[in-house]
């Protein structure tokens, strides 16, 4: 691995990003059994799709796998596409007022778009940014992940229960957590995506009501050249119970899927079924 991110990095960033994406989506994806996946989960979520849009995404989907890996250890030549990268959207002006008021901020996306752009773009905005992080199994490739994702700048909680104080501790300071919410999660709610049952974690609900912090869906879309982004913050969450609030974020993840299925990773198995408890 550590080989083929040397190799790559050798090409210019225009004809990195997009080789990577080839190499994704034409070797390791078949490999992996990706594309049989994401058919299948096609399949599930968007079953009036026609057959034709279905086999270009077993494709189109990898290929933004790909970028994303890429582009994540390229922070280098991220910097000039992240200080270019609009922000627009109806929820723009509720996160400023949230900046200067010192008031805790939740956003909350997928992994959809390159979902690691928002937390540079949010510093360079004056935001003191923080996300949690799960370790790779891999020891070494770790270390390379871990350095790449800090290289971005803000705060990096472990998930854990020493993570999970650290970043209880940022926000009540009055910082931003960067989140995603689009993962099967035993523990979590009955909710619905794409009007299929999806446990759900309800924690960025149960933060904001909480600590009061404004909850924002925000999604860091990637343009037609396939290089550069737009982010776009949506209105903020109204502050109910955690579960509606929970499936608003849901329900939004879910339109922006729909506009640009290419970019949500199809290969996550988010409509599992609760795992059984093992009997004593």
């Amino acid at each position: 691995m550590a080989g083929l991110l040397g190799m790559l990095k050798l090409l210019p960033h225009r004809w990195r990003v997009p080789f990577a994406g080839w190499l994704t989506a034409n070797v390791l994806a078949p490999l992996a059994g990706w594309r049989k996946r994401i058919r299948e989960h096609l399949a599930l979520a968007m079953p009036d799709m026609p057959a034709d849009q279905r086999r270009a995404l077993e494709r189109a989907v990898p290929d933004n796998m790909g970028r994303i890996v890429i582009e994540l250890f390229s922070q280098a030549d991220m910097a000039d596409i992240v200080a270019a990268t609009p922000v627009t959207g109806p929820g723009v002006a509720a996160l400023d007022a949230a900046l200067a008021e010192g008031r805790p901020t939740i956003c909350v996306s997928g992994h959809f778009g390159n979902y690691d752009i928002f937390r540079r773009v949010a510093e360079r905005r004056g935001f003191d940014v923080g996300g949690l992080y799960r370790p790779l199994n891999n020891g070494r490739l770790n270390e390379r992940y871990l350095a790449a994702i800090g290289s971005q700048g803000g705060r990096l909680f472990e998930r854990g229960r020493s993570g999970f104080a650290g970043m209880i501790k940022h926000l009540r300071r009055g910082g931003m957590l960067a989140l995603l919410i689009d993962q099967h999660m035993d523990r979590g709610a009955k909710l619905t995506y794409f009007g299929k049952p999806a446990y759900t974690a309800v924690s960025a609900g149960q933060l904001a009501l909480k600590y009061n912090a404004v909850l924002v869906p925000v999604y860091a879309i990637r343009q037609p050249d396939g290089l550069n982004f737009e982010v776009v913050v949506e209105e903020p969450i109204p502050h109910t119970d955690e579960e509606t609030m929970t499936q608003a974020l849901n329900d939004s993840l879910e339109a922006q899927v729909r506009k640009h299925p290419e970019q949500w990773i199809w290969t996550h198995r988010r409509w599992k079924d609760r795992q059984k408890k093992k009997k004593a």
